[in-house]
């Protein structure tokens, strides 16, 4: 893995052998020490194992952008971080399009790069 920090540094991280999810969340954390990732007010590591994909990306979008607007790309990244797994941008796009339907995002912008917003109810 290759990242730039704030100050243009390059770094590069390689792991071999077993990998645990401690293992990459303290490279996660490397990565956010050396200005290369946003901060966020929960560690990645927090998040429990929803059982399945749609689970996982409304526990992505509750836990880390409940307040801000995202699209796509932003799901896929977080998704790849926290469950080791790849997800294609249409499987991604679609889940979204999904969590619309079902009245819990909003999505503006157009069809060449959809964002969303988690859907604020007024009590």
């Amino acid at each position: 893995m290759d990242f730039l920090d704030d100050q243009g540094t390059k770094h590069s991280i390689t792991i071999e052998g077993y990998i645990t999810r401690e293992k990459v969340a303290k490279v996660l954390d490397y990565i956010e020490l050396m200005g290369a990732a946003p901060k966020t007010s929960k560690p990645m590591t927090q998040i429990q194992s929803p059982r399945n994909i749609f689970e996982r990306i409304q526990k992505i979008i509750s836990s880390y952008f409940s307040d801000k607007t995202f699209v796509s790309k932003d799901i896929r990244e977080y998704y790849g971080e926290i469950y080791g797994e790849n997800l294609s941008l249409s499987t991604t796009s679609t889940y979204l399009s999904r969590l619309v339907d079902k009245g819990i995002l909003v999505r503006s912008g157009s069809s060449f790069e959809w964002q969303y917003n988690l859907k604020t109810t007024l009590a």
